[in-house]
C-alpha cells in the first residue's frame, strides 16, 4: 500500500490570481557563545532551528544559504569559533513544496464536473515521493483544477508507474473520490494493457500469483506464497509475435493484451517475467530493450467503468504512444480487441 499523500491541510495555498503565493523565507540569527565554541556548523544551527532534520540544515548549507559575519559558509562540517554572528535563510524543506500547483499539459480524454481521465505520458509521477519532489501528475492536476488541495491524493485513486503510459482515473469531488476508490477496491474498475514481451506467446493464459516486495531489492516486487502476498491474477491474450534482430541473433518478442483483475504494485510485469516473458526494455526484471524502446513496454489502453455520480457507463481507450506505436508496427502486430 502506497503511503497516503494528503493536499489539504495546508496554509492559504493561493493567492487571488489563482497562483500559488510567495513564500519570504524567514531568516533567522545568533551569536556562537562559549558552548558552541569548536561545534560542528550543521550540529549548531539544529539549535537554531530545531523543527528542521540535520540532513536538511546541511543542504542548506551547501546551498549557500548559511553566512557568519557576512561570508558565505558551504561546509557543514566547518567547526565555529564562539563570537562569530551565524546566519540562516530558512528555505523550506523539499516535501513541503509537494504540494504545489504546477502548470503542465494533461492529455484529457474525459472531463465533467465530477472525475477526469488522463493519457498519462512516459516520465511522469503520479505522487510526489523522494527524488521527485515536484513536477508530477499530482502538481500538475492541482494547477488543473484547485479544489484539487481539498482531495486525498489531490483526488488520484490508482497509479501508473513512471515509465508506463496510458489512462488513469481521478476524482475532482469528495464525492467522487470516495466512489471511486470503493469501486477500484471492489474490482468494479477494468484496466487493460498492451505490451510487448520477449518469448513466443501464442495462446491465453492467466498468471495467478501472490506478490509481495521483494526481500532483496525493496524496488521491486516478487512472487510470493499465498499466505505472505497479496493475491494478484493478469489474463493474457495473444495479438501476435514478430523476430527481432538482437546482436546477430533473432527473438521472438510477443504483442500481448493484459487484463488485470487486481492492482498490485508492478503486476504485469512481474507476471510475465515469472511467465517467462519479461517485458521489452524493462530492465528491472529482465527485459533487454530493444526496438528502440528505452522503457518498460507497457501501455494502460483501456479504462472502463460505472460513472461514480450519473451511473454511466464509461468506457475510455488511449492509442499507443510513439515508441510503442512504432515498435508495434515492426513486429506487425494486431489491434486492441474491441468491447
Amino acid at each position: 500500500m502506497d503511503a497516503e499523500y494528503r493536499a489539504g491541510g495546508l496554509p492559504d495555498p493561493e493567492d487571488e490570481s489563482g497562483e500559488f503565493a510567495s513564500e519570504v523565507p524567514e531568516r533567522r540569527a545568533a551569536e556562537v557563545d562559549a558552548a558552541g565554541h569548536g561545534e560542528r556548523l550543521d550540529r549548531w544551527l539544529t539549535g537554531l532551528a530545531p523543527e528542521f532534520s540535520r540532513n536538511h540544515l546541511q543542504a542548506l548549507i551547501e546551498r549557500g544559504c548559511v553566512t557568519a559575519d557576512g561570508k558565505t559558509l558551504l561546509k557543514p562540517a566547518l567547526k565555529l569559533r564562539a563570537g562569530q554572528r551565524v546566519e540562516v535563510e530558512l528555505q523550506p524543506t523539499d516535501e513541503s513544496r509537494a504540494f504545489r500547483a504546477e502548470a503542465m499539459a494533461l492529455a484529457v480524454v474525459f472531463e465533467d464536473e465530477h472525475l477526469a481521465v488522463i493519457d498519462k505520458p512516459v516520465g511522469l509521477v503520479v505522487h510526489p515521493a523522494p527524488g521527485n519532489w515536484s513536477g508530477t501528475l499530482m502538481n500538475g492536476l492541482l494547477a488543473r483544477h484547485p479544489a484539487a488541495a481539498t482531495l486525498p491524493r489531490a483526488g488520484i485513486v490508482h497509479r501508473l508507474d513512471k515509465d508506463t503510459s496510458g489512462l488513469m482515473v481521478v476524482g475532482k469531488t469528495l464525492e467522487a473520490v470516495t466512489a471511486l476508490s470503493r469501486q477500484i477496491a471492489a474490482r468494479e474498475v477494468h484496466r487493460e494493457y498492451l505490451a510487448l514481451a520477449w518469448g513466443r506467446a501464442e495462446e491465453a493464459f492467466v498468471v495467478e500469483q501472490a506478490l509481495r516486495r521483494d526481500p532483496v531489492s525493496r524496488v521491486k516486487m516478487a512472487i510470493a506464497p499465498a499466505n505472505l502476498g497479496k493475491p494478484a491474477r493478469t489474463d493474457v491474450f495473444p495479438l501476435g509475435v514478430g523476430e527481432v534482430k538482437v546482436g546477430v541473433q533473432s527473438r521472438p518478442v510477443s504483442a500481448v493484451h493484459c487484463v488485470l483483475h487486481t492492482g498490485r504494485t508492478h503486476q504485469i510485469r512481474v507476471h510475465l517475467t515469472h511467465s517467462g516473458h519479461p517485458l521489452v526494455a524493462d530492465t528491472l526484471y529482465g527485459g533487454v530493450p530493444a526496438l528502440g524502446l528505452t522503457r518498460q513496454a507497457l501501455h494502460a489502453a483501456r479504462l472502463s467503468f460505472e460513472h461514480p455520480v450519473t451511473g454511466e457507463a464509461l468506457a475510455l481507450v488511449a492509442p499507443l504512444p510513439a515508441d510503442m506505436a512504432a515498435a508495434w508496427a515492426e513486429i506487425g502486430a494486431g489491434a486492441l480487441p474491441e468491447g
